[in-house]
């Protein structure tokens, strides 16, 4: 086996999965030929889907959240699943090794609560719980709990105390307290079992919390948060963090920002692992992953012809959606520099194709779309891992039902033969996946634990 040397790179890259609604990441993937409609509130359904990540020995499913609905629900379904804690606690039941991570709201939910379910999810999947720590900015959300967004420097104070509460509350029952002997009658040493009494300018909580440790001890974090003060969150805090990037140069330069956060906060830059997110779009030919997309694409397409029009600065009329671009458009067209996924966009246009078909590419999906058979996604993964991109990929699959399983019987068998992915869990916990230390409680580590 050889081995990479990038940046603290190991020579494997990590997978996770992204679950949402029961259906897939395209709004139309509710109503594509195979899917059972009613799969938005069959936990069934993820049970399903997350065994078929399983088998494809993915580290973890990550389940993001939104505390509002979204989604133009006369057409579309909503993105996100019923709720990401109960939908995980279902597929712990059901699975054995891969880890389950799910977006948690610093802003609107309480650390005790936070501590309390995340804890008890690890112990319920023997440690593998991780909890993607996030602070929330949309009033809609804010509406759902009668009250409206603080600023940005609040939200990041009371995202700090929560993580640094919840995490003391996980290590106040203290791993050798739990006594458990039937014959003297001694359930537990209370004196391991002690309040934390921490108290910040937003929240604060007396605990204790009284949950034993997992067989990982605490749920990992994870983090998905951009900016200054995202990455100084994920710096202290993240051994995970899900990143939104369209080229190498971006994904790289990212990286490179947390791996930079986490030494800044007093920790070994490799403790965190950097996912860059794919959309693939797989079929035996370009053309059938096409047209799988446009089956897809077919509601929203029209709507998103002057969006493409803004990305290449030129005025698109849905009456061409099924003619490629001019000559002369083609000639006058440029990336727009507002939004990162112009260059993809005006590269593929040059190549030919109809406006739907350029539409199909995922050239306005939220990660990069490699269109083709599974070698083309293959390929695109080896391409960014190997130029020290990403230490890993977090894939969001179009259509649930089929589409996982294509993954992982077509790209995992490339990816392991080519020595860029295992072929088996070599642990069972989250922290075994994903290369991170050990640790219970507070990270004694960090600098200014106190902020």
């Amino acid at each position: 086996m050889w081995t990479l040397h990038y940046g603290g790179m190991t020579s494997q890259m990590i997978l996770g999965m992204h679950l949402g609604n029961g259906y897939g990441s395209q709004g139309s993937a509710w109503r594509f030929p195979g899917v059972d409609p009613t799969n938005y509130t069959s936990f069934d359904a993820q049970v399903r889907y997350a065994r078929a990540a399983e088998r494809g020995k993915f580290a973890f499913l990550f389940l993001p959240d939104f505390l509002a609905l979204q989604a133009d629900v006369e057409r579309e379904s909503p993105m996100i699943t019923l709720d990401p804690m109960m939908t995980l606690a279902a597929i712990a039941r059901e699975t054995e090794r891969i880890g389950l991570v799910a977006t948690g709201s610093t802003t609107f939910n309480e650390p005790f609560t936070i501590a309390r379910q995340f804890k008890a999810l690890d112990v319920m999947s023997h440690g593998r719980a991780g909890w993607n720590a996030v602070t929330t900015s949309d009033p809609g959300s804010a509406a759902n709990y009668g009250q409206a967004i603080a600023p940005r420097p609040q939200r990041y104070q009371r995202a700090h105390e929560t993580i640094q509460i919840a995490q003391a509350l996980w290590g106040s029952w203290q791993q050798d307290a739990w006594v458990k002997d039937a014959a003297t009658g001694r359930f537990a040493d209370a004196a391991r079992i002690q309040p934390i009494n921490l108290q910040g300018e937003h929240v604060a909580s007396r605990g204790p919390l009284p949950i034993p440790p997992s067989e990982q001890g605490q749920p990992v974090i994870f983090s998905a948060g951009g900016g200054e003060n995202g990455m100084e969150l994920a710096g202290r805090y993240a051994n995970g963090a899900i990143g939104a990037v369209f080229t190498i140069e971006d994904a790289r330069n990212q990286r490179q920002a947390y791996r930079e956060a986490a030494r800044r906060a007093g920790r070994n830059p490799d403790e965190i692992k950097f996912f860059a997110g794919v959309m693939p779009a797989i079929a035996s030919t370009k053309r059938a992953a096409l047209d799988r997309r446009v089956a897809l694409g077919e509601l929203t397409a029209p709507s998103r012809v002057p969006y493409l029009g803004s990305m290449l600065n030129l005025q698109l009329d849905v009456s061409q959606l099924d003619r490629p671009l001019t000559t002369a458009q083609l000639a006058n067209a440029y990336p727009s520099p507002f939004d990162p996924r112009s260059a993809r966009a005006l590269e593929v246009a040059r190549e030919g194709w109809t406006i739907r078909d350029v539409l199909a590419h995922g050239v306005i999906d939220y990660h990069p779309t490699p269109v083709g058979t599974a070698s083309v996604t293959a390929d695109h993964m080896q391409e960014w891992f190997e130029a020290g991109a990403c230490d890993g990929f977090w894939v969001s699959i179009d259509v649930n039902e089929d589409g996982i399983d294509t993954f992982v019987d077509e790209v995992v068998p490339l990816l392991q033969e080519r020595g860029l992915y295992h072929h088996d869990y070599e642990g069972s916990t989250l922290r075994d996946h994903l290369g991170a230390p050990a640790q219970y409680g507070l990270d004694p580590r960090l600098a200014n634990p106190d902020r």
